[in-house]
C-alpha cells in the first residue's frame, strides 16, 4: 500500500493511507498472532528493491491496499500473485474505481473519510478483515488469477528457482549498515514539524525522500509535498531563496500537468509568499491559477479562502488596470467567500455527526482517541475562522466577530490563531484601497 497522505486522481479525494494502516490493518493481523510490515518499516540503508521482493516471495500474508490506484501496490501485488497462489488479500476504499483486469479479483472494501475513519466502519471493518484473514490462512484454494487460470504451474518449483536468485542477488549487494526505517524517519520529521523545528523536519525528509526514490528516479509525491513545505518554513538561508528551493520540488514532481489537489494548492501558497516577499505579479498571477485549479477539484474552504485573498490582491496590484477590472475581481471574490460560508455549513454538519459516532473511542482515554479529538477540535476551529474571514470580507462584521468569539472556545494551537490574525490583517489592508468601489461600500470596522 501506499503511506502518507495520497490522491485519487479519479475523483480529486485525500486519504490518509497511514490512519488505514495504523487502525484497520496493522492491529488485525496482530490480533492474529502475525508479525505485520509495511515496506516503509523495514529498516534498510541499500536498495529496498531486493527486500521487497523477497518480502513479496515468503510473507505468510500479504495485504494489498489498492485505495488511490497506487501504481506501485499494484505493481506489488502482481509480484505476489505471480510468486505465491494462496494467502493474498486485497482490500481498497469504497470509492476507488477498479481497472478492468481486477474485476475478477475479489476485493474487500472500507469507508474512508478523507481525514479520518469513522469509529464505527474501524470496528466493522477490523472483524471482517479478521474473518478474511482466518479463512484465507486455512484454505488451500488458490487466490492468485495467476494459478487460478495457469493450472500447470508448480508453485515450489517456481518458488525455489526466484529464491535461488534473490539470494544470489542479495550476495551481491553491499553489506547494509544498521539504519532506520523509513516510517521511523517520517514520524521524526513529523514530530519536529510539531515542535517547530523545521529545519531538522527538512533533513529528515530529504534523508526519506532519497531512501523513497525509485530505480527510475520517481518520487514520492507525499514526501515531496513535505519536504517543500519545511523547506520554506525552514527559511533557510533565507525565506525567498527557502520558497524558490520549495518551488522547484514542486515542479520536480510535474506541477504543469498534474492533477494532484495537493501538489497545486502548495505551489498556489509559495507563489502567494513570493508575491507577498515582492518577488513579482507574476506570482501573483501563478498563484490564482493554481488556487482555482484546486479549488474547482477539490472544492473546498483551504483553497477558496486563498483563492479570495489573491483576487484581492489582484484588484489592488498593476494587474488590473481599471476599475471595471478591480471590480470584477471583488466580485469574484465576494462570490469565492459566500461559496465558503456554504462549505463551511456542510463540513460543520459532517464534522458533528462524525465526532458523534466516535464518542466511544474519543472517551477511552487511549491514544487514537486524544488524537482523534485534537483533529475535531482543530477542524472546528478552522470552519469558525474561515467563517469570520469570509464574512470580514463581505463586510459583514457582526457575524465576523461572532465567529472569532466561538473560535475562542474550540483548542486551537497558537499558529493557527497566528496564521488567521496575520490573513485578516493583510485582508484589511487590500480591502480599504479598493473597498470603496464596491455596492455597498467596503468601510474597515472601527
Amino acid at each position: 500500500m501506499g503511506f502518507g497522505i495520497k490522491t485519487d486522481y479519479i475523483n480529486g479525494r485525500k486519504l490518509d493511507l497511514n490512519k488505514s494502516y495504523r487502525l484497520l490493518i496493522k492491529p488485525v493481523v496482530e490480533s492474529k498472532g502475525i508479525e505485520c510490515v509495511r515496506a516503509d518499516e523495514i529498516t534498510h540503508s541499500g536498495s529496498i528493491d531486493v527486500q521487497m521482493y523477497q518480502e513479496l516471495l515468503q510473507a505468510d500474508l500479504v495485504i494489498a491496499d489498492l485505495s488511490t490506484l497506487n501504481a506501485n501496490a499494484l505493481y506489488e501485488l502482481g509480484i505476489r500473485h505471480a510468486l505465491r497462489p494462496f494467502t493474498t488479500i486485497v482490500i481498497s476504499e469504497n470509492k476507488l474505481v477498479y481497472p478492468f483486469d481486477l474485476n475478477h479479483v475479489v476485493i474487500h472494501s472500507y469507508q474512508h473519510l478523507g481525514d479520518a475513519i469513522d469509529y464505527e466502519e474501524v470496528e466493522r471493518f477490523r472483524a471482517a478483515l479478521g474473518n478474511v484473514i482466518q479463512t484465507v490462512l486455512d484454505k488451500t484454494e488458490a487466490d492468485s488469477p495467476v494459478y487460478t487460470y495457469l493450472h500447470a504451474l508448480i508453485p515450489p518449483q517456481l518458488q525455489k528457482q526466484i529464491e535461488r536468485a534473490v539470494t544470489e542477488s542479495v550476495k551481491t549487494e553491499p553489506a547494509p549498515e544498521i539504519g532506520k526505517a523509513l516510517s521511523l524517519i517520517i514520524q521524526e520529521a513529523e514530530d519536529a514539524i510539531e515542535t517547530k523545528e523545521f529545519a531538522k523536519a527538512k533533513n529528515l525528509f530529504q534523508t526519506a525522500a532519497l531512501l523513497s526514490t525509485s530505480n527510475s528516479g520517481q518520487k514520492d509525491t507525499y514526501l515531496t509535498h513535505r519536504l517543500a513545505f519545511t523547506t520554506y518554513k525552514a527559511a533557510q538561508p533565507d525565506l525567498v531563496t527557502s520558497l524558490y528551493e520549495s518551488l522547484a520540488l514542486l515542479k520536480s514532481i510535474h506541477l504543469d500537468t498534474s492533477n494532484d489537489p495537493e501538489t497545486v494548492s502548495s505551489a498556489a501558497a509559495v507563489e502567494k509568499k513570493l508575491y507577498e516577499c515582492g518577488e513579482g505579479e507574476s506570482h501573483l498571477e501563478e498563484s490564482i491559477l493554481y488556487y482555482q485549479r484546486s479549488y474547482y477539484l477539490l472544492n473546498n474552504r483551504y483553497n477558496g479562502i486563498n483563492l479570495a485573498m489573491t483576487l484581492v490582491y489582484h484588484a489592488t496590484s498593476n494587474l488590473a488596470i481599471s476599475d471595471q477590472d478591480r471590480i470584477a475581481d471583488l466580485i469574484f471574490a465576494q462570490r469565492t467567500w459566500k461559496r465558503v460560508l456554504y462549505l463551511c455549513d456542510r463540513d460543520w454538519k459532517l464534522i458533528q455527526e462524525k465526532e458523534k459516532n466516535d464518542q466511544a473511542l474519543i472517551n477511552d482515554g487511549t491514544k487514537d482517541g486524544q488524537e482523534l479529538q485534537e483533529y475535531y477540535s482543530s477542524q472546528k476551529y478552522w470552519i469558525l475562522v474561515n467563517r469570520a474571514e469570509s464574512y470580514f470580507g463581505l463586510g459583514d462584521f457582526a457575524s465576523y466577530r461572532k465567529h472569532v468569539e466561538e473560535s475562542k472556545n474550540i483548542p486551537f494551537h497558537p499558529w493557527q490563531l497566528e496564521s488567521f490574525t496575520e490573513q485578516i490583517g493583510k485582508l484589511e489592508a487590500e480591502l480599504k484601497k479598493v473597498g470603496h468601489l464596491l455596492e455597498p461600500k467596503w468601510i474597515a470596522p472601527s
